[in-house]
C-alpha cells in the first residue's frame, strides 16, 4: 500500500476563517473531514449542514462528513444537499443501520460506517455489500487533540483482513490521535486514509505537517 490519503479535520482549524484554512491545506491533501456533533451522541457541538453548504464553494475536494449524531436519518438529505460526498454514520445512531446506509447511497453519497473504540468489529459483517468506507476511531469521539488508543491497531488489522477477504473496494479510514509517530503504525496495520487535524493545524507550515504524516507513503 503505497498511496496514503489525508483527510484534514476542520475540527482543529480556526473556526473564524474556515474557508481560508481550507485553501491553505488544499494543495497538499485529498479530502476535507467534517465532524458533525450534536451534544447528545457525543459530548460536544460542532457545525451543521448550513456551515458545510457555505464551505462547499471554497474547494472541489471531497467532503468526508462524519455524522456523530443520533438520530442520523432525519438529517441525511440536508447534508447531502449541502455538498457531502461521503456520509459516515455510527451503527449506534439509529435502529436500522442498513437502511440508513441505503438512504445515503440513494442520495448520491458514498456510505461509511464508523466503529468507536467500544464497538466490536462484528457489527460490520452484514454491511460489507453496501459500505464504501469503514472508519476506525482510535479515540473516543467528541473532541480533537486526544491521545491515540493503541488498542485500535488490532481493530485496524482485523478490519483490513475482512476488507481483503471481501474482495470489495472499501476504504479503511482511521481517525484519532494521528501524528507523525502514530501514522506509520496505522498505515502498517492497513489504513489507507488518515484523518488528522491537530497535527496539521499547528504552527504555520501546514505543508510540512502533512508531509510528515505521509512519510514514505506520500
Amino acid at each position: 500500500m503505497n498511496q496514503v490519503q489525508i483527510s484534514v479535520s476542520l475540527l482543529a482549524a480556526d473556526f473564524a476563517r474556515l474557508g481560508e484554512e481550507i485553501k491553505a491545506v488544499e494543495p497538499f491533501i485529498d479530502m476535507i473531514h467534517i465532524d458533525v456533533m450534536d451534544g447528545h451522541f457525543v459530548p460536544n457541538l460542532s457545525m451543521g449542514a448550513p456551515v458545510i453548504e457555505k464551505l462547499r464553494s471554497w474547494t472541489k475536494l471531497p467532503f468526508d462528513v462524519h455524522l456523530m449524531i443520533a438520530p442520523a436519518d432525519p438529517f441525511l438529505k440536508d447534508f447531502a444537499k449541502a455538498g457531502a460526498n461521503i456520509l459516515t454514520v455510527h451503527p449506534e445512531a439509529g435502529p436500522h443501520v442498513y437502511r440508513t446506509l441505503q438512504e445515503i447511497k440513494h442520495l448520491g453519497c458514498k456510505a461509511g460506517i464508523a466503529l468507536n473504540p467500544g464497538t466490536p468489529v462484528e457489527v460490520i459483517h452484514p454491511l460489507f455489500d453496501i459500505v464504501d468506507l469503514i472508519l476506525v476511531m482510535t479515540v473516543n469521539p467528541g473532541f480533537g487533540g486526544q491521545s491515540f488508543l493503541m488498542s485500535g491497531l488490532t481493530k485496524i488489522r482485523d478490519v483490513r483482513t475482512l476488507i481483503d477477504e471481501s474482495g470489495r473496494d472499501i476504504q479503511l479510514e482511521v481517525d484519532g490521535g494521528i501524528t507523525p509517530q502514530t501514522a506509520p503504525q496505522v498505515i502498517e496495520a492497513g489504513a489507507n486514509i488518515l484523518v488528522a487535524g491537530t497535527a496539521i493545524f499547528k504552527g504555520n507550515d501546514y505543508a510540512k505537517n502533512i508531509q510528515d504524516l505521509r512519510g514514505k507513503h506520500g
